[in-house]
C-alpha cells in the first residue's frame, strides 16, 4: 500500500489500520512515537488512567496498591486491572495470587 511504503521510505513507524464501529481507522505515528504507547483513553476510566501514571512512576502496581490508590474494593480493582490487560496496556506478572503485579505492556 502506498501509505505503508511512504512511512517506510521516511523511516516512520507503520500505521495501524483496523475496522472500528462500522468504519475503517488509520492511525499514523510520529517518528519518536511508538505504537504500543498509544492508548485510547476513551476506553479507560479515571482510576485506570491514574494507575497508568502510577506504573510509569513506580514501575509496577499490585491489586492492593490499586485498591488503595483509588479507594475501591478488591473486585472492582480486579475488573479494572483485567481490562487493562485485555487492552494490552498492562501485562500481568507470571505470579498468581499473593505477590502478583502488573507492568506496562511493551
Amino acid at each position: 500500500m502506498k501509505i505503508i511504503d511512504a512511512c517506510r521510505d521516511n523511516n516512520l513507524p507503520e500505521p495501524t489500520m483496523k475496522n472500528e464501529q462500522g468504519g475503517f481507522v488509520t492511525i499514523l505515528y510520529k517518528a519518536e512515537q511508538k505504537p504500543d504507547t498509544i492508548i485510547n483513553k476513551s476506553e479507560l476510566n479515571a482510576r485506570q488512567i491514574k494507575a497508568i501514571e502510577y506504573v510509569k512512576e513506580h514501575g509496577k502496581i499490585t491489586n492492593s496498591e490499586y485498591q488503595k490508590l483509588n479507594n475501591i474494593s478488591r473486585i472492582t480493582a480486579t475488573r479494572d486491572l483485567i481490562k487493562l490487560v485485555k487492552l494490552e496496556v498492562f501485562k500481568s506478572s507470571e505470579i498468581k495470587g499473593a505477590g502478583s503485579f502488573f507492568k506496562l505492556h511493551h
